[in-house]
């Protein structure tokens, strides 16, 4: 990446919640695609050295993906997310969690895609009920550092 690009990539804590922002370097309309589909989603979701199996994928708003990320050290960390709303090619909102047998972590999150001529500005907002549960799966889950190597997994994946 350039530095114009670079100066753009941003991640923080913020109160009861976490925001990324990236600059892509390819298209909205790939960009999305890397989201809308169990077979894109599984080649780059999670941090580095995860993999993961979707076991149910219904992209629509009301519709959810339940998958298991598969961790480094073997662990297996079964995920539930419920779509909230879907604007094709401009916006995603969802909720992670809240069901029985998935992992206990709750919060929602808001991604939006904005094209920058031929990139991508990504922002990803998570927003958890209180700065305890955001301060929890940074603790566990590592999710801070989880949600950076994340999105640069995106990155990897759409250079290809």
């Amino acid at each position: 990446m350039n530095a114009m690009l670079d100066s753009m990539d941003t991640t923080e804590i913020l109160d009861k919640g976490m925001l990324a922002k990236r600059l892509l370097k390819a298209p909205r309309d790939l960009v999305f695609k890397a989201w809308s589909s169990p077979e894109a989603l599984n080649n780059w979701w999670g941090p580095d050295g995860f993999s993961n199996t979707t076991k149910f994928f219904d992209f629509k708003g009301g519709g959810g993906w339940r998958f298991t990320m598969h961790g480094p050290d073997g662990r297996d960390y079964e995920n539930r997310v419920n779509y909230d709303e879907i604007v094709p090619g401009e916006r995603l909102r969802y909720h992670h969690g809240g069901e029985a047998g998935v992992e206990p972590v709750n919060f929602k999150v808001q991604v939006d895609f904005m094209a920058q001529g031929q990139n991508t500005l990504l922002t990803m907002s998570l927003q958890f009920p209180s700065n305890k549960q955001r301060d929890y799966v940074i603790e566990n889950y590592g999710a801070f550092e989880g949600l950076k190597q994340t999105l640069g997994r995106l990155v990897e994946y759409l250079a290809k």
